[in-house]
């Protein structure tokens, strides 16, 4: 499969405005791929879990402002925290999958790809009681290297995936990639990229997480705002649960980058996050881009 071999994403347009699409990665810090060099996996059971509790905050941040949106999951979370599963469907929310222990792609071979990706399915969907469309690679981690693991997504059920993000990064990005939806192949298997502005001839971010906490808050609204208007598309916005805990452990060692990139602003995200769910109007990424739930 080839960038070139990619066709647009016909997205049926609605008559009462553009409805944005809100995700969360459910994923602890101690997951991040930022602390790969500093938290070993097998140290993960020695560190306070945090994730039930900031995940609730989300919910009920949602449940306030009458948001619905697609949890992408860990295998790692769901397996430990089933309740948790089961809360995020049963207050109307899309269930994803994240993958089982956030091991980046291009650490993993095509067979131990599949086997991640099905063992983490089979469990979200035998413990919510409903069928996973959705994919979301850890950090980002498919791009033109590795883009056979969309052939593998879609083998194993998977409807959609939201893992390019069509920027230059030092960790990810595939910036030849298409800004907005696009089926990578023959079929109706869709990837549904992170949301980039074009400023000039340059890309710039505005789809959350780290860049949400970095940039002010006005760049993001005017950012989602121009995509909206100018583009005439939903932005696809993403943060993850760990994002509004600034009292979370900090672990010793961290390179500053990482330091950086990983607490920057944690104390402003909460307030800046219902600013822009009051802002915009959002959705689950099944319902956004028409792609409607299938009965397992």
């Amino acid at each position: 499969m080839t960038a070139n071999e990619f066709r647009p994403f016909a997205r049926q347009p609605t008559s009462v405005g553009v409805t944005n699409a809100m995700s969360v990665d459910v994923e602890d810090y101690f997951h991040v791929s930022a602390f790969e060099g500093t938290v070993r996996r097998e140290d993960w059971e020695r560190w306070p879990a945090r994730v039930e509790a900031n995940t609730e905050r989300v919910l009920l941040a949602f449940d306030r402002r009458g948001v619905r949106a697609t949890f992408f999951m860990l295998g790692w979370v769901a397996e430990r925290h089933p309740a948790l599963v089961r809360r995020i469907v049963d207050a109307g929310h899309e269930l994803g999958s994240h993958g089982w222990s956030h091991v980046r792609v291009i650490h993993q071979d095509r067979p131990e790809f599949r086997q991640d990706v099905d063992r983490t399915k089979k469990l979200l969907e035998d413990t919510a009681g409903t069928a996973v469309h959705g994919y979301r690679a850890a950090s980002y981690s498919i791009g033109r290297g590795n883009l056979w693991a969309l052939d593998a997504l879609r083998e194993s059920g998977h409807r959609y995936s939201s893992s390019v993000f069509p920027i230059r990064h030092d960790l990810y990005g595939m910036p030849d990639a298409p800004r907005f939806a696009f089926h990578p192949g023959d079929d109706e298997f869709v990837e549904i990229p992170l949301t980039t502005v074009r400023v000039g001839s340059r890309r710039l971010p505005c789809a959350g997480g780290g860049w949400f906490r970095f940039f002010p808050y006005a760049f993001t609204r005017w950012a989602i705002s121009r995509v909206n208007a100018h583009d005439g598309e939903p932005a696809v916005f993403y943060f993850h649960p760990w994002e509004v805990d600034a009292d979370q452990p900090r672990p010793d060692g961290l390179p500053a980058k990482s330091r950086f990139r990983h607490y920057h602003n944690l104390h402003r995200m909460e307030s800046r996050l219902g600013r822009l769910l009051s802002d915009f109007r959002w959705g689950r990424i099944d319902e956004v881009f028409g792609l409607r739930p299938i009965a397992r």
